[in-house]
């Protein structure tokens, strides 16, 4: 095996509280890559390294630069803060076309509403396998190029189920972590008649996807579905060996939170509309409170009370929700800028559930944190410190990545 040594570290994020606070920070630091040779190469159409990595790096040690030890190789960082890889725990990134239009009408003063979703359904399900895939692509590397390490991808601009199957196969070409998403919003052809739409998804979406993905979701939302048919859809993919993901209290108050942990989801997202009893119940269960407020600041919809979330001993994940009609965006340095300054969370705070916190929403404690056998996902900022991710919005601050070992 390969070693390599990162040094002349700024300031480590390793979010291991062995090291003390929130983010686990180690000043001039270092830390050890040790390369594993896996012989994997990458799979037939997978274009992004993140799943099919033929070399696999490994956290091998961490601490002050004073008591590295020797490598094989070393790379300085010149000062720069890093921290961990961010986690993207919500997307929507198999699609086809765009919502351009539908934004600036919005920005007009037209009402966000769910039903906007449908307009992404055609030219979907026109597109081919190959445009799908190399839109993923293009997704990706922009997500890598400022800072993401891992991502989530949902299936759910399909609707129907050969279309459901064949985006969760894109989806896992990039990545494996995956989710079905058919429940998103009612599809034309089933207008009126949401609960025929609910039992095809159980009786045939369900028993074909489910191979393909790690998780089901469902729009718990006015205007998409209801508590009762969000139950339905969420128990038959618990019967199917997946885990439960919602989208819930977005738009309005609404059952979604509720639903989430009493089916002890992994995640409840959005969760813009919370009231005592959502709170309690969240602050009481696993389920991670993923906040999404790109989609707020795009939608003009009301923020989440995070302050109050976290306060509260919830547990905080951040994401961007890249999807082409309500969070166009893959910056996550953009979110975390979004959550210090809108949401009130504080610059450590929202690195952490932007990197551990999405880690937690996806089940892993192997990203998002940097100690010894975590994956070697390592962000270098052109900044002493984190802090800059929030103190200079907008400045593209990421200067390096490191995917698995391997410098992007």
């Amino acid at each position: 095996m390969a070693t390599t040594l990162v040094d002349n570290i700024g300031s480590l994020v390793t979010n291991d509280p062995a090291w003390g606070g929130l983010l686990g920070l180690i000043p001039d630091a270092a830390i050890v890559v040790e390369e594993e040779r896996t012989g994997s190469g990458t799979a037939d159409g997978a274009q992004s390294r993140s799943q099919f990595q033929e070399v696999v790096g490994r956290v091998a040690w961490v601490g002050a630069a004073t008591d590295a030890p020797p490598a094989d190789r070393r790379i300085d960082a010149g000062g720069r803060a890093v921290l961990p890889g961010f986690v993207e725990s919500h997307s929507h990134l198999v699609f086809a076309g765009d919502r351009a239009e539908e934004f600036a009408a919005r920005m007009a003063g037209e009402r966000y509403a769910a039903g906007g979703i449908r307009s992404t359904l055609a030219a979907t399900r026109a597109a081919s396998d190959a445009e799908l895939s190399a839109n993923v692509s293009r997704l990706l590397d922009e997500y890598a190029r400022q800072g993401t390490t891992t991502v989530e991808i949902k299936s759910g601009y399909g609707q129907s189920v050969a279309d459901e199957r064949r985006s969760l196969e894109v989806a896992a070409g990039h990545t494996p972590f995956t989710t079905l998403l058919a429940a998103h919003v009612v599809p034309p052809e089933y207008a009126g008649r949401a609960d025929d739409y609910v039992a095809m998804v159980i009786d045939e979406m369900i028993p074909i996807c489910a191979p393909l993905a790690s998780w089901i979701d469902v729009f718990c939302e006015q205007g998409a579905f209801d508590a009762d048919q969000s139950r339905a859809v969420l128990t038959a993919g618990q019967r199917a060996g997946l885990g439960v993901r919602v989208h819930g209290n977005q738009l309005h108050p609404g059952p979604g939170i509720q639903l989430a942990v009493e089916l002890g989801a992994a995640s409840v997202d959005h969760v813009c509309h919370t009231d005592d009893a959502d709170i309690a119940a969240l602050a009481a269960s696993d389920t991670v409170a993923t906040l999404l407020p790109a989609a707020d600041f795009s939608t003009r919809n009301r923020y989440p009370d995070a302050r109050r979330l976290w306060d509260a001993g919830v547990t905080i994940a951040l994401g961007a929700d890249c999807n082409p009609g309500t969070s166009y965006t893959t910056s996550m340095p953009f979110v975390i800028a979004l959550a210090v300054r809108e949401l009130r969370l504080t610059p450590d705070e929202a690195v952490w559930a932007a990197t551990a916190g999405g880690a937690r929403a996806l089940g892993r404690d192997e990203i998002g944190v940097l100690r010894v056998g975590a994956s070697a996902d390592l962000v270098f900022l052109d900044a002493p410190s984190h802090l800059h991710l929030a103190y200079r919005p907008g400045v593209p601050l990421v200067h390096t990545v490191m995917q698995a070992g391997v410098l992007r």
